[in-house]
């Protein structure tokens, strides 16, 4: 076992090791690599402030084990909780996979029981709310019944719409490539009124203000001629629900989640929907399923003659 001083050193190069992983093998984004390493962080501290002095190759089950149940001590909630053993496990098993350790330790560790939230869903009545709150006699409305229009018409994440390019999109055949997760590209088809945005944006908006020269294929721009933030187009359409009297709490994701639930009532294959969200597996697009059943137990309680009463 290690002494406490030369297990500060080994800790920080394996810590360092796996963030570079992150970024050259599994192109994690930033916000990825501070989180992962943030989780291994607390693996740390715990064993140390037990007094637990071992290096990262030295950890066994019951250690990870002691970490959780001093997170479910402090009150840490079940979604952290998840979030954290997740991240120690990607650092195990990139520790398996730079032949440091032969099996993972946190490999047959399970995370807590999380309830199951169902993502809040606009109707349609109130995306058209929406949309026709929006003052498109100005710049500014223009681009924003835009960015409504791909949200919803595309099932788009925020930071796909912030970085959709110009040559990603395919007017005559009707779809865009995105790229969404670990830099994965899929085909989304886009209908003619989210295309009739794009066009009214660029023509009227985009092509007539400043465009930096590094960003001149971005499709979305701020006022310096940069892609508008992913913050920027949260606070747009969290803007956007108040003007229009929603009561929902709303954000980009509310517009992913109608996109899908609303194919889905419409009789679309869950399988598709999945290729147009850009879901790894399945089961993600699933919870879709279950939003389904309100509109299902709706239609029984509107036109069944058995409940009438």
């Amino acid at each position: 076992m290690a002494e406490p001083t030369r297990l500060e050193k080994i800790w920080d190069t394996s810590i360092r090791s796996f963030v570079n992983h992150l970024k050259l093998e599994r192109a994690g984004s930033d916000n990825t690599r501070k989180a992962y390493a943030h989780d291994v962080a607390i693996l740390r501290r715990v064993l140390e402030d037990h007094q637990i002095w071992k290096a990262p190759s030295e950890i066994k089950k019951d250690d990870i084990e002691l970490v959780l149940k001093e997170l479910t001590e402090t009150g840490i909630a079940a979604y952290s909780q998840a979030r954290i053993l997740s991240g120690m496990k990607s650092f195990f098993a990139f520790l398996v996979y730079d032949e440091q350790i032969k099996d993972s330790p946190a490999a047959l560790i399970s995370g807590p029981v999380l309830p199951r939230k169902l993502p809040s869903v606009l109707e349609v009545h109130e995306i058209d709310a929406i949309l026709n709150a929006i003052d498109t006699s100005h710049p500014i409305g223009i681009r924003d019944r835009m960015i409504i229009e791909v949200l919803y018409g595309c099932g788009l994440r925020v930071s796909e719409l912030s970085n959709l390019l110009i040559s990603q999109i395919y007017e005559e055949a009707g779809f865009i490539k995105v790229i969404g997760k670990n830099d994965k590209e899929r085909l989304v088809p886009i209908g003619e009124e989210a295309l009739d945005a794009i066009r009214h944006y660029r023509r009227d908006v985009r092509d007539q203000g400043k465009i930096h020269r590094d960003f001149g294929d971005f499709l979305l721009l701020n006022p310096a001629g940069k892609n508008l933030s992913r913050i920027s187009i949260f606070t747009t359409v969290v803007r956007l629900g108040k003007m229009a009297g929603i009561k929902k709490k709303i954000s980009p994701h509310t517009f992913r989640h109608s996109f899908a639930t609303h194919l889905l009532e419409g009789g679309a294959d869950l399988r598709i929907i999945q290729e147009m969200l850009g879901h790894e597996s399945i089961t993600t697009t699933e919870i879709y399923t279950h939003l389904d059943m309100g509109f299902l137990q709706q239609v029984i309680r509107d036109f069944h003659p058995r409940s009438k009463s």
